[in-house]
């Protein structure tokens, strides 16, 4: 059967595929990192940003609804450079989609062309042998083709975007050094081909465990919110998703009916519906035990959740009041992770301390969250970390409560550059040129563990070697942690600097900062060296020298 029209729910279909078999393929895209060190993030970064798309909800079926709608949610989840990339392919692709009830292959064509113009547009400095040299080309010969159905012209872009991939190497050295293809193009192609397959009538679901499991962090609980006084009003928002199970009902029969009288005795909000032998239940209630009780004749849970709304309703409260508070002029927001780093970021003067970083890139949303928490008139955002860059000027733009103003740190060791020289006492363009001076002549270097072989920067790596990282390129090797930070500190020439801060991590040896400090101290007498346990991922020690 030929597709010759693209409806707004075949679209909303076709998304959602390509989400899944992206997510089945996130970890061999995160495996195609530059450096041999676990910090490749890009499957995981463009999946969460397209499942932001693909768990939207749309009641219409236009087109160009359903693809403004998608758009939206990758915009709000988009995380790291080539998912920000991401999202901005499917905002242009919206934008040709714009007042189409539904596209014919001719429309389909130009939404694709608006759709690269779109990405190209987003990136300030654009770098081919990436994901956007993967869309273009593959959009240049959609546009030189004439084809006879929507399932032709895929499968022949899937085609052309792979023999694009393939020469991205070609195109960009770093990718040749490293003996990989770019990540954020295979990404792409993974998606492409999820899409192909609901074309095709054989569309890539979830696994089961990931469709019903909820995979973020559990909300971080307020305790003070609900003290030994306070008295329970609203009791508890009760969720459950159980699994009707033969030994002790029969599913087919199972009445959903029954269920929602029993709870109706229970308490009230309840929602509750049987798809297959899976039931979902949400109820508010003042004895949850009970509904878990009741539930549990028929099945085993799948998940829980349990929620004391008093905690929510006084959440909402101390929300409020915090948004009367006065609205500062300045407000500093950072990225890092580790808790010892993040604490140093705010005694160094940050309202706001974003937890993420390598591997834990923060969303659009958890930004403009930030955002609003800083509660100021210009609000001054430093990323430290270049793949985080492009997600901070996006939720920029999408902020309009305040003024935002990205200083473009790509590293903790620009971030501490700016921070130690900040003066808010002037006005908005001058304290944004100052922390961009700031940032000139500070020089970081970064110690981690490598997990593969290879040669990069005329440098032989063991998997397992520690190797250093200053910039974009790897400039010293050993089995030893110490001996490779050493290597990597000389280069840093510490001598024309005035200070040196050593940033433990998590896995770091005990009593290396140490080591190190008492070596840079015989060798660099007039060097000012402090040690923060920062206790970051991924990176043993992070060395800043300004």
């Amino acid at each position: 059967m030929s597709t010759l029209c693209l409806t707004g729910e075949l679209f909303l279909d076709m998304v959602r595929s390509g989400a899944a078999n992206l997510e089945l393929h996130s970890a061999e895209v995160n495996d195609l990192n530059v450096f041999p060190i676990p910090d490749g993030d890009t499957g995981s970064n463009m999946t969460l940003t397209i499942q932001g798309g693909a768990n939207v909800s749309c009641n219409t079926e236009s087109l160009s609804d359903t693809a403004a709608s998608v758009a939206r949610g990758m915009l709000l989840s988009a995380r790291g450079n080539s998912g920000v990339i991401l999202s901005q392919l499917f905002e242009g692709a919206a934008a040709g989609f714009k007042g189409l009830g539904t596209a014919d292959l001719k429309a389909v064509d130009k939404a694709f062309a608006k759709a690269v113009e779109q990405a190209y547009s987003s990136v300030i400095d654009p770098t081919e042998g990436t994901i956007l040299t993967v869309a273009r080309e593959t959009s240049e010969m959609v546009s030189q083709r004439d084809f006879s159905s929507l399932e032709e012209l895929l499968e022949a872009a899937i085609d052309r975007a792979k023999i694009s991939l393939e020469h991205t190497p070609e195109l960009l050295d770093v990718l040749k050094k490293a003996g990989v293809v770019d990540s954020g193009g295979a990404g792409l192609i993974y998606i492409f081909e999820g899409m192909y397959s609901r074309l095709t009538g054989k569309p890539v679901e979830r696994p089961q465990e990931l469709n019903y499991h909820h995979t973020s962090a559990p909300k971080a609980v307020d305790t003070d919110l609900f003290t030994e006084d306070s008295v329970l009003e609203f009791g508890y928002c009760t969720e459950v998703l159980v699994r009707l199970q033969k030994i002790k009902c029969d599913p087919e029969s199972f009445d959903i009916n029954e269920l929602i009288a029993f709870m109706s005795g229970l308490g009230d909000s309840i929602v509750a519906f049987k798809n297959g032998t899976i039931v979902k239940l949400h109820v508010h209630t003042m004895t949850p035990y009970k509904v878990l009780e009741y539930c549990q004749r028929f099945g085993e849970f799948l998940t829980i959740k349990i929620e004391n709304m008093m905690l929510q309703h006084n959440e909402v409260i101390a929300n409020e009041q915090e948004k009367e508070k006065e609205r500062s002029r300045y407000a500093v927001v950072a990225v890092a992770s580790g808790e010892g780093l993040k604490k140093e970021l705010m005694e160094m003067g940050c309202d706001v301390v974003i937890d993420g970083g390598q591997t834990q890139n923060p969303s659009a949303s958890d930004i403009l969250a930030a955002f609003d928490k800083a509660n100021a008139e210009t609000v001054f955002i430093l990323p430290n970390n270049g793949n985080i860059l492009l997600t901070a000027k996006q939720a920029g733009e999408l902020y309009n409560k305040s003024d935002i103003r990205v200083i473009p740190t790509k590293t903790i060791g620009d971030c501490i550059s700016v921070l130690s020289m900040m003066d808010l006492s002037f006005d908005a363009d001058t304290i944004e040129q100052e922390m961009n001076d700031a940032m000139e002549g500070t020089v970081t270097a970064e110690v981690s563990k490598s997990i593969r072989a290879a040669e990069l920067n005329g440098i032989s790596i063991s998997s397992g070697e520690y190797i250093g990282i200053i910039g974009k390129d790897v400039v010293s090797a050993d089995t030893d942690c110490y001996g490779t930070a050493v290597e990597a500190l000389k280069l840093m020439k510490p001598a024309q600097h005035s200070a040196l801060m050593i940033i433990s991590g998590k896995n770091a040896a005990k009593g290396l900062s140490a080591e190190l400090a008492e070596f840079a101290k015989k060798e660099y007498r007039r060097l000012e060296i402090c040690e923060i346990e920062g206790g970051q991922d991924i990176y043993d020690l992070i060395l800043v020298v300004n």
